[in-house]
């Protein structure tokens, strides 16, 4: 490993392989799904790239591999680095406080601490595998200190970072007690990226608060030092997405269609399907869209025998606390409206509390009227832009939480405030209702927005921006191959 140098290094907390094991006991690795790989695969297959992160199990030692053209650097994580730095720290502090403290955070010293130590642990594995000016992108609030890390051990590095959940009003972001010590950790990145300009504008406050430093949107002035020169750091939005064509591609297939029907046929052909897919997770406000369904039953506006709620709950950090409780509540609140509204023949709540392949959610997607997404806090929520992509039929409707950065660029969904349920009621009655020549309008708006921003397009531009910081020249002595100079090119004539 010590004589692997690797041009383009991307580092994550998970690598973008899973390690399978079958009966015999024999380990492989499939590539795991998600838009993130999606969009740097081709990028580091022309850069003869490397990632670096977590395998995915606690106490495993491996070396590096290739897989599918992409050299795997993974770093090691015992039981405590889980426990303290994963669950505690990154999602029992981190997580609660950057979506606007929904949950209340926790605030530990050891946790810390164990962070710390890991972020170095993989900056260090990152130093050690990237070649002379190579370029650096770092992914996530669980590595907010690798990019300082980094430049003090690889000052000729062209590093990147960014953020896939929110970014916190400075008021919230302040309530934690290493507040400084993250800041000075993303301004090690020279290009600090967050899906939205809210998120861009909340950290630039910060640095402004926390260091003063001067800030010109989207640049922000880092002073220098008698061993350090000064430096600019970009600080902006670039709101991720999904693979469109992919998706779309998919969702056509006519397997996936005859599935659509087949999931209709099961639910007894109802009139209209409404579908809520997420994470169990206290952000994604699923307590109130079932809050908003019941009281519909309740009231007489809505019959069990016309609709259904398919609410599709992938597991998520079941050994937090947190989850295991939230999960309990959910599933009471689901048993007690099927009981209350439910019929021998019609069920009211169709709930799944387990994940699905992409097949299968794309069929989802066809199957349903109505795409319910009502977070209470949300970086983007790929789950609406996959609904959009799917529905090439032109038909559907999605209700968006305005709290969500999806949000932000698909304004002809129904924008609801997940916190009035009196406002998502009206907008479930309106979205039922609504006739088929205005949806198709609304669709196509939709999938028009989500066509031009495809994940390539979020890559493609983060990348390009990073690559410009150095100056005209670019990159800054990096040995990107042209194949991957074209890649990047294409953002400018778009």
């Amino acid at each position: 490993m010590a004589d692997e140098s690797y041009s383009f290094v991307v580092v994550s907390n998970r690598l973008p392989v899973d390690r399978v094991v079958d009966e015999a006991g024999n380990a492989s690795w499939k590539q795991s799904p998600g838009g993130l790989v999606t969009a740097l695969e081709p990028v580091m297959r022309a850069a003869d790239g490397a990632w670096v992160g977590w395998a995915g199990q606690a106490d495993l030692e491996l070396e590096p591999f290739d897989n599918a053209g992409i050299r795997i650097v993974p770093v090691p994580l015992s039981e405590a680095d889980l426990e303290e730095y994963y669950e505690g720290f990154s999602n029992d502090t981190l997580w609660p406080l950057y979506h606007d403290v929904i949950a209340q955070p926790g605030y530990h010293r050891v946790w810390w601490e164990r962070y710390v130590q890991v972020n170095r642990r993989f900056a260090d594995a990152t130093a050690r595998v990237s070649a002379p000016g190579a370029t650096v992108w770092v992914q996530d609030y669980q590595l907010q200190l690798v990019p300082a890390m980094l430049r003090e051990r690889r000052p000729d590095l062209l590093i990147g970072f960014f953020n896939h959940i929110p970014f916190p009003a400075y008021g919230i972001f302040s309530q934690l007690p290493w507040r400084g010590q993250i800041i000075d950790g993303l301004l090690g990145a020279d290009v600090v990226g967050f899906q939205r300009v809210a998120d861009a504008g909340n950290f630039s406050r910060a640095v402004r608060r926390l260091r003063g430093y001067t800030t010109k949107t989207p640049y922000i002035e880092v002073p220098g030092t008698d061993a350090v020169p000064a430096r600019r750091v970009i600080a902006k939005a670039f709101p991720i997405s999904i693979d469109v064509a992919g998706f779309q591609e998919l969702a056509e297939s006519p397997e996936v269609q005859a599935r659509a029907r087949q999931i209709r046929a099961d639910l007894g052909d109802p009139e209209t399907i409404m579908l809520g897919v997420d994470r169990l997770d206290y952000t994604k406000g699923i307590g109130h869209r079932l809050k908003a369904f019941g009281e519909l039953l309740a009231e007489g506006r809505l019959k069990v025998e016309d609709v259904t709620l398919v609410q599709v709950a992938t597991p998520s950090r079941e050994r937090v606390e947190s989850y295991r409780q939230l999960r309990d509540e959910i599933e009471l609140t689901v048993g007690r409206i099927n009981g209350d509204y439910g019929t021998i023949s019609h069920q009211a709540i169709s709930y799944l509390h387990h994940g699905f392949p992409r097949e299968e959610m794309a069929a989802l997607y066809l199957a349903a009227d109505v795409m319910l997404v009502t977070a209470l806090r949300d970086g983007m929520n790929l789950v609406a832009k996959e609904y959009v992509a799917a529905r090439s039929d032109e038909d559907g409707v999605l209700i968006l939480s305005e709290f969500t950065g999806a949000s932000d660029e698909l304004r002809a969904a129904l924008l609801v405030n997940p916190h009035d349920i009196d406002g998502v009621k009206d907008a479930i009655l309106r979205a039922i209702e609504m006739p088929r020549q205005e949806r198709r309008k609304r669709m196509r708006s939709l999938r028009r927005r989500v066509a031009e921003n495809d994940v390539t397009h979020w890559s493609d531009s983060f990348l390009a921006t990073l690559r410009n910081t150095r100056g005209p020249g670019g990159w800054a002595g990096s040995v990107l191959p042209d194949e991957v100079e074209w890649t990047l090119e294409r953002t400018t004539k778009r």
